[in-house]
């Protein structure tokens, strides 16, 4: 005879496989729905960046005439330029009011400064919070200055002076970075689309385990039965777990099939998810489908209506991810202490297998184990609520 946790996970699966919510939630609205959003907002940014690196840069010139050479070089460098005669306050509302992103001022002194070999200023317009704007900004300061370093060797040059004289320090940048790792630069996203679609799949399983068969009246004759309550419990928490590895095995998978058609190889980067990279991602991020299944159906077994349950559920799918928003925010790196706090720990092992890195024996037990003993701490807790006779209301 089949042990009353197996009997129990069985009749869960068979009937949430019955459920078309929950097939829905765990089958297809996390696994397919979030991998084919990020997939298409990444090649949305692929394109957007190459159309702007290609495309020439609008900017409108206040007062030109004053120095023609730079409008020259701006014309020969890709920037299409717009004349304008703006004061400071048109200029400032031009680019207010989006009329232009960006607006160059060549100030009165400007000629005669220039002729003098003096700093000739200009006052460029934009707005910061314009995130293409910003964009633009940067692209024409750089070419600004490499003109004003072909007017500094000029100089230096007529004066009888080597312009190396001028640059007494050369830093050169050596990238050791490779393909894989920068593309983790616009993959950051992916462990947090993984790990919650992975909770979302046993959602609706925790919910049906205590205020589902309560709204139902199903719970008191389960409760009836000749079997020690916690084991029923177990069984259901089992199930919710299974469901969430089926959910994060096919988020992997859809994911890496998604990723096969963003042109992140034009940018020099490569998201290499092979069949063992994602067999690895789902073993990195499986420990945590016990806790989240155990946590689920603790709260679940406080609240006392179908609805209920579902609020405050959605509200506990932000926990387990809370950590990994402060990891760009703390520049926090993998750890050995690190490692062993749920999900954060799952971040680091996803993350390192994007980038092809060597992960350390220690960090992958510390993850599996911290997980496994938090998801067996709450199991046992919500085995000792399951016995409180409140729990049918």
């Amino acid at each position: 005879m089949p042990h009353p946790i197996l009997t129990v996970f069985a009749k869960e699966v068979r009937e949430s496989l019955r459920d078309r919510r929950t097939l829905v939630s765990a089958l297809l609205f996390g696994p397919l729905f979030g991998p084919v959003i990020l997939a298409i907002a990444l090649q949305f940014l692929v394109n957007r960046s190459a159309e702007e690196a290609d495309r020439p840069l609008p900017v409108a010139v206040s007062h030109g005439e004053r120095a023609p050479n730079l409008l020259a070089h701006l014309a020969a460098h890709g920037v299409e330029v717009t004349r304008v005669e703006y004061s400071d306050a048109e200029a400032r509302a031009a680019v207010a009011e989006r009329r232009h992103r960006l607006v160059l001022a060549v100030p009165a002194e400007h000629p005669a400064r220039a002729a003098a070999a003096l700093p000739a200023p200009l006052v460029l317009y934009g707005d910061d919070s314009d995130t293409f704007g910003d964009r633009r900004a940067a692209r024409l300061k750089a070419i600004v200055a490499q003109y004003g370093a072909g007017i500094a060797r000029g100089r230096l040059l007529v004066r009888g002076l080597d312009p190396r004289l001028a640059a007494p320090i050369v830093v050169q940048d050596v990238d050791v970075s490779t393909a894989r790792g920068r593309s983790v630069t616009v993959l950051g996203t992916l462990s947090y689309l993984v790990l919650v679609a992975m909770l979302l799949g046993g959602l609706y399983l925790a919910i049906d385990a205590t205020a589902g068969e309560r709204e139902r009246g199903s719970l008191e004759p389960l409760l009836a039965t000749p079997v020690p309550r916690e084991q029923l419990i177990y069984g259901k928490i089992l199930a919710s777990a299974a469901f969430m590895l089926v959910s994060l095995a096919l988020t992997v998978v859809a994911c890496a099939v998604a990723l096969q058609f963003v042109g992140l190889e034009d940018f020099g980067m490569t998201a290499r998810l092979d069949a063992a990279t994602v067999a690895r991602i789902v073993l990195a991020a499986a420990p945590l489908a016990l806790p989240g299944a155990a946590l689920m159906t603790v709260v679940a077994s406080y609240t006392r209506s179908y609805r209920e349950a579902q609020t405050w559920l959605g509200v506990l799918l932000l926990l387990p991810t809370l950590p990994i928003m402060f990891v760009g925010l703390a520049g926090l790196k993998a750890t050995t202490p690190l490692m062993a706090v749920p999900s954060l720990s799952q971040h680091f092992l996803i993350t390192a297998l994007l980038r092809g890195d060597a992960i350390p024996p220690l960090h992958v037990v510390l993850s599996a184990g911290a997980c496994v003993g938090l998801g067996a701490l709450l199991a046992w807790l919500a085995g000792r609520l399951y016995r409180r006779e409140s729990l049918l209301g």
